[in-house]
């Protein structure tokens, strides 16, 4: 058998010479080559006829597509599996994508109902039963011309039986005939396929597909895929004392580059140009097997599967049969084993050894090789990882810094010394009604020194810092971000024309059917879309549904806020006194447990929720829904992460009272207040806690355990399905498809851009109050890298590649949580610290201007007679002798006219303390901005080799073309001096004439052929 050539020259071909051939072949491929189930019969001749009879229509190319297909049947049939599982049986043509599917047979015969068959439905109870295998002759439409369906009067060849088949046949019967016009539709494509044979009653099989030359080619040129050209350019590097500095760092960190294989000349780059067959002649095609890579294959070929579309339902792609059950994976093959102690080293296994593993945490990523094989999205994921991961290091160490500069204050700080100071005898007011009794300022020394650690000037720069860090970070991501795009070739990437979604499809169809059967007519050309009206009850419950869960979360708030005034309430009544003085610690200490427990609770929660309320949303595409998902599950997410943290900074102590006169929250129970040394400390605790138990338990407990009991899980799940029949033509050993079914499905970064992004916020909101949540995190996020490089190349399916030149939008939430920072921690510093207050007081009230009397200035008089009767504590030592308490707050004395009521010094320290929100959020705003603008989003040198890549993109053209016109001048020059010799030169001048024309008007292939090694 001959094969046609690559882009055929001849604008007309004998079609039905074709037709007939590939009809031949296909037949004598089926028998010989493809696994078919024994029970059925081969596709009839009628269908296949009318399939050719379609291909034979098509565009001049169609006919190298059926050649293709028929391509392995040369040298016969091969029972035996690939011994590497990444090929076909013949061990030559790769597996580009696998489809899986389970099947059931039919166990039993009913009886024969009455009535005539429907075969143009799929729903149909009905089957007939030819020798003992179902007859698809009867089921399967007649295919006219242009591939279009035509009903089939014939109910089957005489001599059938007719058998009635139970609902679930029913509805096997179904998804076998989508399955088999599915994969018929796929072959029209050009695809060619290998099936396992079903000789089970029922159990598992997989659907290999390979794409020959012919459509990738075809397909890379539609979706405008660059591939690298012959030609190299060099990459000019900065000069100066950069390049010395740069080679320096080279040095010192070659310990830590990952052992891969790297291009030699680093400085010398491929020229990449959009996949043209027309100028095929540019490319460095040394091998078509392996131009394009794996993970290019498959990605053309998820294309493919993606708009291949079957008339039953009027499914869409491979998304909308694996909704409908008709398939249940469809995945691309890793490349091999991780482990296992043969000397073959695929890329798989070098991830797995110098990237994947907790002991080369030390080592950086190889990024260009997680994007070779993983695709750009997911390389851009772990980039930006590695470089948030890379930028916390500095601000771990500044914050280590501001930590021991606290420490080594402590002994030096006066108000936590007076405070100490037994001599100053602070009697301060009841904490509690009737039970609690009159105590001691200087009880509360721990607390107050434990505060100083945090609570220092130190913290006010730190926040500054931390502002511009995160300025700094997202601006180096920009140029980072832009080098990749072109050492990636991803300049000038367009997007993608997406398919609609499935959900999308179904409902549009409903619609359709809708206005058909009010109207009674349908127009086929005109496109219907889904519109506001249609969306408007999924958008309704998406906005009473995140206004139900936000109310959730502030409910589980005072819930946990109800629980520590009862708890306190409860164990200040305890009459062991190690109770009552551990009540605040007790208190807090279980309260942020509490909460901790109810975030990783509602977090799992309002993942399914967001999910849910983007499904009834209906979004078109595949970016919409992630997007409008990745909105969702952030703003819950954030709430609920946040929200206890927000009320022990800005509201708890705010809303207490006075003595005489407290806030109540139900009758007998007063509002919490804050410690005497501030509510700084309790927030250090609620952030470090929530924190760590939210990485450690979350995002590492969880993420390496639910994929380990997922897996077990579907394993104990096909045990069981499957029966214990031996498999006659299936190798012992399993192959690669086998072993990747086992493993999880990707299905998107969200859960890890979204851990990241939480994370984020811990690090720069509140970092006021926790200096060391940079060097946590920087902890977590070295066993983070590992742990999901370990997740992607041993747990979880391939993906397929998806081209990407940012990150989307986790960009903008980025910059968002970067702005509120700022905002937060103005708040923080001027509010709930006592930096303010200390601040004014040194400058503005103490005598000798230093810290001397701070303690005794914010604590304010109260006439203990004025107690409310019934609150006096009960039984207390010193009721006679105190006539006076003390409580922490700016008020006027009883002695005073205004007794009790907010003081000048209150309203001198409040405006002071806005007035530092206000300098503070411009301030660092302004810095952002000048930080900005001083670093260009494009890195110089990147911006010069685009426009240099362009220039020699073009010259390289016309030298090209040059070449070309030489040699059409050359054979013309030949042309002529042989004219010169007689007939028989005019002949030869003649058909060298033909040529030149037929080039002209087609495209330089066949000259491109006589001086290109292809």
């Amino acid at each position: 058998m001959t094969d046609f050539p690559l882009a055929s020259s001849h604008p007309t071909l004998n079609r039905e010479k074709t037709a007939k051939s590939a009809r031949d072949s296909f037949s004598a491929y089926n028998s010989k080559y493809l696994t078919v189930p024994q029970n059925r019969t081969s596709l009839n001749s009628s269908g296949t006829n009318g399939a050719f009879d379609t291909l034979s229509r098509m565009e001049s190319f169609s006919s190298s597509i059926i050649n293709n297909y028929l391509d392995g049947t040369q040298g016969g049939a091969v029972d035996k599996a690939s011994p590497s599982g990444m090929h076909f049986r013949d061990s030559k043509r790769k597996v580009d994508y696998v489809l899986a599917y389970h099947y059931r047979k039919r166990l039993a015969r009913h009886p024969p109902a009455t009535g005539s068959l429907e075969p143009t439905h799929r729903a149909a109870s009905l089957a007939l039963v030819l020798n003992g295998g179902t007859g698809k002759g009867h089921a399967e439409p007649q295919w006219q011309g242009g591939g279009q369906r035509a009903p089939e009067e014939q109910p089957g060849p005489p001599g059938a039986e007719a058998t009635e088949l139970s609902p679930q046949d029913a509805l096997e019967e179904e998804k076998r005939l989508q399955r088999e016009e599915y994969e018929r539709n796929l072959v029209e494509a050009g695809l060619e396929i290998e099936k396992d044979p079903e000789n089970k009653s029922q159990g598992l099989s997989f659907v290999r597909i390979h794409a020959p030359w012919q459509v990738l080619s075809r397909e890379a040129e539609l979706l405008k895929i660059k591939m690298p050209t012959k030609k190299m350019y060099e990459i000019t590097e900065e000069g100066g004392i950069l390049k010395t500095l740069s080679e320096i760092w080279c040095k010192l960190t070659e310990p830590l580059q990952p052992q891969v294989p790297q291009q030699e000349n680093t400085n010398m780059k491929n020229l990449s140009y959009p996949f043209s067959r027309e100028k095929i002649y540019l490319y460095n095609i040394k091998d078509k097997d392996t131009f394009f890579d794996n993970a290019t294959r498959s990605r053309i070929v998820r294309e493919i599967l993606k708009r291949t579309s079957i008339k039953a339902r009027n499914s869409m792609g491979i998304g909308t049969l694996i909704a409908n059950n008709v398939y249940e994976a469809a995945y691309p093959l890793h490349d091999g084993e991780y482990e296992g102690q043969n000397d073959d080293m695929n890329e798989r296994k070098l991830l797995f050894r110098e990237w994947a593993r907790y002991g080369v945490f030390y080592k950086f990523q190889p990024i260009d090789l997680i994007r070779k094989y993983f695709g750009e999205k997911i390389g851009l994921y772990f980039a930006w990882l590695g470089l948030y991961t890379e930028f916390l290091i500095p601000s771990s160490v500044v914050g280590i810094i501001v930590f021991l500069y606290g420490c080594i204050t402590i002994e030096s700080d006066i108000p936590s010394k007076e405070m100490c100071d037994q001599r100053n005898a602070f009697t301060m007011c009841p904490l509690c009604d009737k039970f609690c009794d009159y105590w001691n300022l200087s009880s509360a020394c721990a607390t107050a020194r434990a505060s100083h650690l945090f609570d220092n000037p130190a913290t006010v720069l730190f926040s500054i810092f931390m502002a511009l860090w995160a300025t700094m970070f997202l601006e180096q991501w920009k140029r980072l971000q832009m080098r990749l795009s072109y050492f990636w070739d991803l300049t000038g990437l367009e997007e993608e024309e997406e398919h609609p979604r499935p959900e999308y499809e179904t409902k549009l169809l409903q619609k359709k059917l809708k206005n058909k059967n009010i109207t009674g007519n349908s127009n086929e050309d005109e496109k219907e879309k889904l519109t506001w009206s249609d969306r408007m009850p999924g958008y309704a419950a998406n906005f009473g549904l995140i206004l139900f869960m936000i109310m959730l979360t502030f409910s589980a708030v005072f819930g946990v806020i109800v629980y520590r005034i009862t708890t306190a309430a409860a164990l200040s009544f305890s009459t062991n006194e190690t109770t009552r003085s551990n009540v605040r610690v007790t208190v807090t200490a279980t309260a942020v447990i509490i909460n901790l427990v109810v975030i990783l609770i509602l977090d799992e929660i309002y993942g399914a929720v967001a999910k849910w309320l983007t499904e009834i949303e209906v979004p078109k595409t595949e970016k919409t829904f992630e997007e409008r998902l990745i909105l969702k599950a952030f703003l819950l997410k954030f709430v609920n992460s946040y929200a206890p943290i927000f009320y022990v900074a800005f509201f708890k102590g705010r809303f207490v009272g006075r003595p005489g006169r407290y806030v109540y929250v139900f009758d007998g129970y007063r509002m919490e207040e804050c410690a005497p040394g501030g509510c700084l400390m309790e927030l250090c605790i609620q952030l470090s806690i929530i924190m760590l138990g939210k990485q450690l338990i979350q995002n590492n407990l969880f993420e390496i355990g639910i994929p380990k009991l997922k897996k077990l899980f579907r394993k104990l799940k096909d045990e069981r399905t499957e029966t214990k029949e031996m498999e006659t033509n299936q190798s012992k050993n399993p192959q690669q498809w086998d072993l990747d079914y086992i493993l999880e499905p990707f299905t998107g970064l969200t859960p890890e851009y979204m851990e990241m992004i939480i994370q984020f916020g811990f690090v720069t909101l509140f970092v006021a109050s926790f200096p060391l949540a940079p060097l946590f995190a920087l902890l977590n996020n070295i066993i983070e890298v590992r742990l999901d490089a370990k997740k992607f190349v041993t747990e979880l399916r391939r993906p397929d590649t998806v081209r990407a030149k940012d990150i989307g939008i986790w960009y903008n939430i980025l910059s968002g949580i970067g702005k509120l920072s700022v905002i937060i921690n103005a708040f923080v510093i001027a509010v709930t610290s006592d930096f303010i207050p200390r601040l004014m007081y040194q400058y503005a009230y103490s005598q000798n201007g230093t810290m001397h009397g701070f303690i005794n200035h914010t604590l304010s008089y109260f006439n203990v007679s004025h107690l409310k009767a019934g609150t006096q504590p009960e039984n207390s030592p010193f009721s006679q002798d105190v006539l006076f308490c003390r409580f922490k707050d700016y008020r006027e004395p009883p002695w005073s006219q205004n007794q009790y009521e907010f003081s000048k010094q209150y309203w001198a320290v409040l405006s002071a303390r806005l007035a530092f929100v206000i300098l503070f959020q411009n301030l660092v705003m302004f810095l952002s901005v000048l930080v900005d603008w001083m670093i260009p989003d494009i890195p110089k040198d990147i911006s010069e080799q685009i426009k240099k890549e362009k220039s020699v993109l073009v010259d390289f053209f016309l030298k090209e073309e040059h070449e070309k016109l030489k040699l059409i001048e050359s054979f013309i020059a030949r042309d002529k001096q042989k004219c010169k010799s007689g007939t028989k030169g005019e002949r030869i001048r003649a058909a060298s004439f033909c040529q030149f024309n037929r080039s002209q008007k087609g495209s330089f292939a066949s000259f491109s052929s006589q001086h290109t090694e292809v």
